[in-house]
């Protein structure tokens, strides 16, 4: 029986819209990676806030320090979201989960 198969629905939930914002990610072309969205610089920064959020809670769902998330340039940005959010997956509670996946479906739609 695979792991996946012991997920809830709330962390099945959050791994399809991490996968499908970090698919999104690593598809853009330069110019709509760089190109900006409301409240941030670029779709790249939004996407880079995003992650640094998703591994800020899943290292205090681990009982970890806080630290900063790299910057590794808009071409990393699809492959940090999928990092971060699966980590956030095996470690985060239901109310973590949930905040999570609300936070990178509206990014979903902003960068859209």
């Amino acid at each position: 029986m695979s792991a996946e198969l012991h997920l809830s629905a709330d962390r099945t939930a959050l791994l399809d819209a991490v996968e499908s914002l970090a698919d999104r990610y690593r598809t853009m072309p330069q110019s709509r990676l760089l190109g900006e969205v409301p409240g941030h610089p670029s779709r790249a920064a939004a996407g880079l806030a995003v992650a640094r959020q998703l591994a800020s809670a899943a290292l205090a769902a681990a009982g970890e320090p806080p630290h900063e998330f790299p910057d590794a340039g808009p071409f990393a940005v699809g492959d940090q979201i999928a990092v971060a959010g699966y980590e956030l997956a095996d470690s985060g509670d239901d109310a973590q989960l949930a905040e999570a996946l609300a936070t990178v479906r509206a990014t979903l739609e902003l960068i859209s």
